[in-house]
């Protein structure tokens, strides 16, 4: 009797990745790794590398958690998953982040680009509109817990300063600005500036790597200078940076560990976010079938090549388990310190049986689900931490601060190869639409950027 080469696991739905119709797609581990099966009848078969990791694969269903639902939804369940963004009724998530992109211009022209921009092409979002898209999010949400404004380059606009005057009258928790810090680098009163909108402000700036080549291939230049100039301004004003790093195989993911330990010596850095390439808007210098790398592959390079983490630190979040990990450490007299030095995360996130830790503390558990979730800023993570710590016993640390935290996020986003819509469902980063629909990032650089693609599956 013949035996399948692989471990048949569960049954999804996908899209064809040439194409963008929705099929059947299985998930299967094969050779220690979990791969995606699919078939589309006009474009054949498809065999997709999801996980290179089968155990935290299955260890992210332990890591789930109902979904906080928004105000209002904003369409109508008509055609089905994933062509109902708006939200619908039946996203499984709100948003815990919402980008607003206020300028389709750049300036640069990166060969890496999801949105496709560059110092000719679109135009900037009138203050009205804007004013619009923030009033849609505070509608959905009451207070956001992150809103993040971004483009294009948001730093071009030119009334820069009066959009974040607008966001910071409503009462969004945390405001972040999405940026390459070009300005940042080159207008030190622009940054003198930036830093009275602290606290509850964060700069998301792109930091790829340290090698020209490399940069040149995803951004089109060698930015090394830039980058150094606008981290000297941004330390000197200590205003909280998370550092974003686009990750392509065989590119920049051999610098996963030199970022990381670059990162925590900034003092004015509180994270890395790591995002494997989206395969969506322009890729000039990008293969799928062998560029692609999966979260997995990154929670690896960072085990090997930085010692600061361990393998129970960096952990599903409970909001978006499949698409998104995370860890924290505390940064304490010039130390760094993982946060399991104290406790273990999946004591506290994970939904199996088998945890009895602190199942007598359900207000603990409570607030770690509210830490590790993508709406947390480093500020309200530092609050609960307190809270915890002072909960626990054998705890003894100084006066916590945002300044004390450190973290790190994997943030993959499905494309037309790995996509998942039960994963989809859940997706908790959002971008409001320029007709005033709320997005997951997901699909909206899939089907909605271009209307005409969605027009085509639908009809």
């Amino acid at each position: 009797m013949a035996t399948r080469n692989y471990i048949y696991y569960e049954l999804t739905n996908s899209v064809c990745s040439q194409c963008l119709k929705k099929l059947e797609a299985k998930i299967v581990f094969q050779n220690d790794r979990v791969y995606m099966l699919k078939n589309c009848l006009e474009h054949g078969r498809e065999k997709v590398l999801i996980s290179s990791d089968v155990e935290y694969y299955k260890k992210c269903r332990d890591f789930n958690k109902p979904g906080d639902l928004p105000l209002k939804f904003n369409t109508q369940v008509k055609y089905g998953c994933p062509y109902d963004c708006g939200l619908c009724p039946d996203h499984e998530q709100h948003s815990c982040l919402t980008l607003i992109e206020v300028t389709d211009r750049c300036n640069l022209t990166c060969p890496t680009c999801y949105s496709v921009s560059g110092p000719n092409i679109g135009k900037h979002r009138t203050l009205e509109e804007i004013e619009r898209m923030l009033d849609i999010v505070v509608a959905n949400e009451g207070e956001p817990d992150v809103v993040q404004i971004s483009g294009g380059e948001p730093t071009v606009h030119p009334d820069f300063f009066t959009i974040l005057d607008m966001a910071k009258q409503r009462p969004i928790r945390h405001l972040m600005v999405n940026t390459n810090g070009i300005r940042i680098a080159k207008d030190k009163k622009f940054v003198e500036k930036l830093a009275t909108y602290m606290p509850g402000f964060e700069i998301y700036l792109q930091f790829d790597s340290f090698d020209p080549e490399v940069l040149k291939s995803l951004r089109g230049q060698d930015l090394r200078e830039m980058r150094e100039q606008a981290m000297r301004h941004l330390n000197e004003f200590d205003i909280s940076t998370t550092l974003v790093v686009t990750l392509q195989k065989g590119l920049n993911d051999t610098e996963v560990g030199k970022i990381l330990d670059y990162a925590v010596k900034q003092d004015c850095v509180r994270g890395v976010t790591y995002q494997p390439t989206q395969i969506a808007g322009r890729l000039d210098n990008f293969d799928p079938q062998k560029d692609r790398v999966t979260l997995g592959e990154v929670r690896t390079s960072i085990l090997e090549q930085s010692s600061l983490f361990s393998p129970q630190d960096i952990v599903p979040v409970p909001c978006h388990p499949d698409a998104i990990a995370m860890a924290y450490a505390f940064k304490i007299g010039g130390e760094v310190i993982p946060l399991t030095r104290y406790f273990d995360p999946q004591d506290l996130l994970t939904t199996s049986q088998n945890t009895i830790n602190f199942e007598n503390l359900p207000e603990i558990r409570e607030k770690m689900k509210n830490i590790f979730s993508t709406g947390a800023s480093n500020e309200s993570a530092s609050s609960e931490l307190q809270s915890i710590m002072c909960c626990l016993p054998q705890i003894d640390l100084p006066q916590l601060s945002y300044r004390n935290l450190f973290r790190i996020i994997i943030m993959q986003f499905y494309d037309a190869y790995n996509f998942d819509v039960r994963g989809v469902k859940k997706s908790c980063v959002h971008i409001v639409h320029k007709d005033g629909r709320i997005i997951p990032f997901d699909t909206m650089n899939l089907f909605y950027r271009d209307e005409k693609v969605l027009e085509q599956l639908i009809n």
